[in-house]
């Protein structure tokens, strides 16, 4: 089994982020475009003293997002990734340009993103970003 964990970045206070992933389904394939039905996302910002305490960000909160902008078809290996030699299928670039994301530097935010299938369980993408 594949273990969960959340991605790692670093974002300046008050500006966007690129968040990029390799997303696989069950059977370890990686999805496309017609896997995914619908997709959306919260960026929470987390206390610090209780991670599983979590507000979210106003303007980023379940957010409906475009399949087509967020999930590649396959695999993308350019000058963003330098995880490995594979590369990604999930992109995205948080819109900041009505609501600010991460106003406060030295403080943990959470963007989880939430792709619904068109069959099986839901997939779940979480970044932890450290703002500066």
């Amino acid at each position: 089994m594949a273990e969960a964990s959340d991605i790692f970045g670093t974002v300046f206070k008050n500006g966007s982020a690129t968040l990029l992933a390799r997303v696989v389904g069950a059977g370890g394939i990686p999805v496309t475009q017609a896997d995914v039905a619908s997709a959306k996302y919260t960026l929470y910002l987390v206390d610090e003293s209780d991670p599983d305490t979590v507000t979210p960000v106003t303007g980023h909160a379940e957010v409906a997002l475009d399949v087509a902008s967020l999930v590649y078809d396959s695999l993308q290996n350019d000058d963003l990734w330098n995880e490995d030699d594979t590369g990604y299928n999930f992109k995205h670039v948080l819109d900041v340009s009505t609501h600010q994301a991460f106003s406060t530097a030295g403080r943990h935010y959470r963007a989880v993103f939430t792709l619904t299938p068109t069959s099986g369980q839901v997939i779940l993408v979480r970044f932890r970003l450290h703002a500066i």
